[in-house]
C-alpha cells in the first residue's frame, strides 16, 4: 500500500465516521482487525485501552496508530489527517455560512430545536463517563467538589491536580491526608469565591454577563475574529491534553475559554457549534473548528483545530511504547482516576450552564426530555445523528405552527 493509498483509505473512513466514537471504533475494528487482520484482536483491545486512558479522541488516535503500523510516522500523519479532514472541511464551510449569513428565519427555528437536544447529548455523555469512573464514595466526593468549585469559578488547573492527588492518597491508604487536602481545598476555594464576590458581586462560574449570556439563538453571528492565533492554538492544545474520559470532556475547557473567560462567543453560539458537529461525520471535537473560527476567523479555526488534535497525533508518533509502559504504573492509575472524575464534575457544571441557556421554555424542556430518553433507550449507531436532525425538524414545526 502506497502513502497515497493509505491516505485515501482513511479519508474514506473519515467520510463514513457517523454516529460518534463507539460507531467509529466499531467500523475500524471490523475492517482493519476482523476482516483484514492488521493486528490481532488482543493487541487492538490493549491499544484501545491505552487510548481510553490517554486524553484525546480514541477513534482518531487509532487511525494514527494504524497508519503508523503501515507506513511509520509519515503513515500515522496521513491516516490521522485523512480521518479528520472530511469533518474539518465540512465544519469550516458550515461555520463560514453561519458567520457570513447569521442565524435568521429557518435556521433560527432549526437551532431552537437542536440546542436542547445537544444539552441532552452532554448529559448522556456525563452519565456514561461517570458510570465508568465513579467506583466509590471518594470518587463521588471528588466529582461533587469539582462541580461546585467549577460553578464557583475556581480554575480547573487547581481542581484537577488536587482531585488526582487526593485519590492517589486514598489508594495509598492515607485517607486522613486525603481528607485534610480536601478540607484545605474547600477552604481555599471558599476564600477565592469570597474575594471574587467582593470584587464583582457575582459567583464567577455561573452563566452571566455578555460572554456567557444569550439564551436565545443570535440573529447574526457575533464572532469578532479578534483573538490572537497563539491564544487560540494554546486553548486548543490545553483542551486536547485534558480530554480524559472521552471527547465530550473537551466541552468544559473550550466553553470556559471561549465563553466564560474570552467572551468571544455566547453560550447559545457554543451550543450551535456542538449542534453542527452532531450531524457531521467526524469526532465530536471537530466543533473546535467552529469555536476557533468565531474567535479568530479562518486562521483561528485552523489554529485551534491544530492545537486540539496535536496531542492525538503526538501520543502515537512520539512515544506509543513509552505511554504504554507508563500506563502500567499503578500509582498513575489512581491519579488519573481522580483527574477523570474531576473532569466529570467540570462537565456537570458546564452542562448546568448550557441547560440554563438552551432550555428556556416548555417546548424546549420537552425536546430535552425526549432527546435524553431516546439517548438512553435507542442503541442504533446513528442515534445521535437522527436525534439531532429530528430535534431540528421539531423546531421547524413549532415555528411553522406559531408556537415559538
Amino acid at each position: 500500500m502506497s502513502h497515497w493509498q493509505l491516505f485515501q483509505r482513511f479519508l474514506r473512513f473519515g467520510f463514513l465516521a457517523w454516529g460518534g466514537p463507539v460507531a467509529q471504533i466499531a467500523m475500524l475494528r471490523k475492517e482493519l482487525v476482523d476482516d483484514e487482520r492488521w493486528v490481532s484482536s488482543g493487541r487492538f483491545n490493549r491499544t484501545l485501552a491505552l487510548y481510553q486512558v490517554l486524553p484525546g479522541p480514541e477513534a482518531h488516535e487509532l487511525c494514527v496508530y494504524f497508519g503508523y503500523l503501515a507506513k511509520g510516522r509519515p503513515g500515522g500523519v496521513l491516516a490521522g489527517l485523512g480521518f479528520m479532514l472530511p469533518g474539518f472541511l465540512l465544519m469550516f464551510a458550515l461555520t463560514w455560512v453561519y458567520v457570513t449569513f447569521g442565524i435568521t428565519g429557518v435556521a433560527r427555528a432549526i437551532f431552537y430545536g437542536i440546542q436542547p437536544a445537544v444539552v441532552a447529548l452532554i448529559v448522556r455523555a456525563m452519565h456514561r463517563i461517570g458510570g465508568h469512573a465513579l467506583h466509590d464514595r471518594w470518587l463521588w466526593g471528588i466529582a461533587v467538589v469539582a462541580a461546585v468549585a467549577a460553578l464557583a469559578g475556581v480554575p480547573f488547573w487547581i481542581t484537577l491536580p488536587v482531585g488526582g492527588v487526593a485519590y492517589l492518597l486514598v489508594k495509598r491508604e492515607m485517607p486522613v491526608l486525603a481528607a485534610v487536602l480536601g478540607v484545605l481545598f474547600v477552604a481555599g476555594a471558599g476564600a477565592f469565591v469570597a474575594s471574587r464576590v467582593a470584587e464583582v458581586g457575582l459567583l464567577p462560574g455561573l452563566p452571566v454577563g455578555p460572554g456567557a449570556a444569550g439564551s436565545d439563538a443570535p440573529t447574526a453571528s457575533t464572532g469578532t475574529g479578534s483573538e490572537s492565533l497563539s491564544l487560540l492554538f494554546l486553548s486548543g492544545l490545553k483542551a486536547g491534553l485534558l480530554t480524559f474520559g472521552g471527547a465530550y470532556t473537551v466541552i468544559s475547557f473550550l466553553q470556559r475559554d471561549a465563553v466564560s473567560v474570552g467572551a468571544w462567543m455566547t453560550n447559545s453560539q457554543f451550543l450551535d457549534g456542538l449542534a453542527l458537529s452532531g450531524v457531521l461525520p467526524a469526532p465530536l471535537i471537530i466543533f473546535s473548528t467552529f469555536v476557533g473560527y468565531l474567535g479568530g476567523g479562518p486562521l483561528g479555526a485552523i489554529a485551534l483545530t491544530v492545537g486540539i488534535f496535536l496531542p492525538a497525533f503526538s501520543f502515537t508518533l512520539i512515544g506509543h511504547e513509552l505511554f504504554e509502559r507508563l500506563i502500567q504504573h499503578r500509582p498513575l492509575h489512581a491519579f488519573l482516576d481522580g483527574v477523570t472524575v474531576g473532569v466529570v464534575g467540570l462537565i456537570t457544571a458546564t452542562a448546568l450552564g448550557l441547560f440554563l441557556t438552551a432550555v428556556t421554555d416548555l417546548p424546549r424542556l420537552l425536546i430535552f426530555a425526549v432527546a435524553l430518553f431516546l439517548l438512553f433507550r435507542w442503541k442504533n449507531r446513528l442515534a445521535i445523528l437522527w436525534i439531532v436532525l429530528g430535534a431540528g425538524v421539531v423546531g421547524l414545526a413549532l415555528s411553522a405552527a406559531g408556537v415559538v
